[in-house]
């Protein structure tokens, strides 16, 4: 893979102007007080198809020959890579195949035939969805699109760097989410080169934490189990090269974050900047929120994409409120006799918590002989008042059990 330069972003951004938007910039006071400096985020969320990717996938596409337009392109994808190459391909006149692992969510699916492109289903996981698009590219004499081992399309990610820096003349630190690697290698290229004082950091999910550990000469931990939340950016095996050529270069710092962070900080944005983003985008603000990094006084969060699957967010919204104290489930056992319920109910009402749902469980092997155990969902208003309302349930005659 040859390595691009500074003037192949600055071209990619005029190739990417005629139908691709600058995403909008917003400075979010939520934010900024929570991380204690100005923050800024990176919309790409509100980017065509949801998602950043298609500022690769157009850049490259559109550098094809009108031959190769013809014979159509082929790519592999579970999720935005698909999107975006399918939009990509049908603003640039080509024809698109793209090959999706058989458990794609449907809405995923239907947004990639809506974007004009033909969808194959093949195999249980991205790798071997991956290597059937690649052999069917090279069998039918099509250009493949790969989601970040490509000169173009790091180019066309790159062009947020160049963004960021037209609207923050005095950036100090830009956080990135990493998944293979390219759209943190592109951004990283273009400020480093134009601000050299600007930090760059890098964020993985701790369930594909590969990339971290290559940056710190870590153990790659293959015990960790998938998916994560952050789907977008699980990539299992992190790429040498794209470590090699870009990111030991342009990049100081690489951090992971876990599952109740990224749901932590999915939540707050979704709560507190009124804005719908994916477990991959939250990333960013989940490592602002507790790594210590020299952050500036301007700081930049790449928000990268915002398709989450409906089926996913409320269970995501009860992860991040239970994170931060604001919803609770308890499993608490009482005396099995009349009136244990009305002085628990009045104990919790007393202490403003709502209660969601209860239900008695009488085989619990932890009771004792006239005991039941009462599961009781409930919220709070955070983890001091979480722990006032359990102390209450305990004064009541309750045993927590968990």
């Amino acid at each position: 893979m040859t390595p691009i330069t500074l003037k192949d972003i600055e071209l990619a951004r005029e190739t990417l102007k005629v139908e691709i938007d600058t995403t909008p910039l917003f400075h979010s006071r939520s934010c900024s007080d929570l991380i204690g400096t100005d923050v800024f985020l990176k919309l790409e969320n509100q980017q065509k198809t949801g998602s950043f990717k298609i500022r690769g996938a157009f850049n490259k596409i559109a550098s094809l020959t009108e031959a190769e337009k013809s014979v159509g392109v082929v790519a592999a994808s579970a999720g935005n890579h698909a999107q975006g190459v399918a939009l990509a391909a049908s603003l640039a006149g080509a024809t698109s195949h793209i090959v999706m692992p058989k458990n794609s969510p449907t809405i995923k699916i239907q947004s990639t035939q809506a974007y004009g492109a033909q969808v194959t289903l093949h195999g249980e996981i991205y790798d071997e969805a991956f290597k059937y698009a690649f052999k069917l590219a090279q069998e039918r004499g099509q250009t493949f699109i790969h989601p970040y081992k490509d000169p173009k399309v790091i180019a066309g990610q790159g062009t947020i760097g160049l963004e960021l820096l037209d609207e923050i003349h005095n950036l100090d630190s830009i956080v990135v989410p990493i998944g293979g690697g390219g759209l943190i290698s592109g951004v990283g290229l273009a400020i480093k080169t134009l601000r050299p004082s600007c930090k760059v950091y890098g964020v993985v999910a701790k369930q594909a934490s590969g990339m971290k550990n290559l940056f710190h000469q870590e153990k790659v931990d293959h015990s960790l189990s998938f998916p994560s939340i952050a789907d977008g950016i699980s990539v299992k095996e992190p790429s040498l090269e794209m470590y090699n050529t870009y990111i030991k270069q342009y990049v100081d710092d690489v951090v992971a974050v876990d599952e109740d962070e990224i749901a932590e900080a999915l939540v707050f944005l979704l709560e507190r900047t009124k804005h719908v983003v994916e477990g991959s985008g939250a990333v960013t603000l989940a490592a602002v929120a507790r790594k210590k990094w020299d952050l500036g006084k301007k700081c930049a969060l790449v928000v990268s994409g915002g398709n989450i699957d409906l089926n996913l967010v409320s269970k995501v919204i009860e992860r991040g409120l239970s994170k931060n104290g604001r919803l609770a489930r308890v499993y608490l056992a009482v005396e099995d006799r009349p009136g244990t319920l009305t002085r628990i109910t009045k104990a919790m009402g007393e202490n403003d918590a709502n209660i969601l749902d209860i239900y008695h469980d009488r085989l619990s092997p932890n009771l004792r002989l006239r005991e039941t155990v009462l599961n009781i969902l409930f919220e709070a208003k955070g983890p001091e008042h979480l722990k006032s309302v359990l102390e209450s349930l305990e004064q009541a005659g309750g045993r927590i059990i968990r």
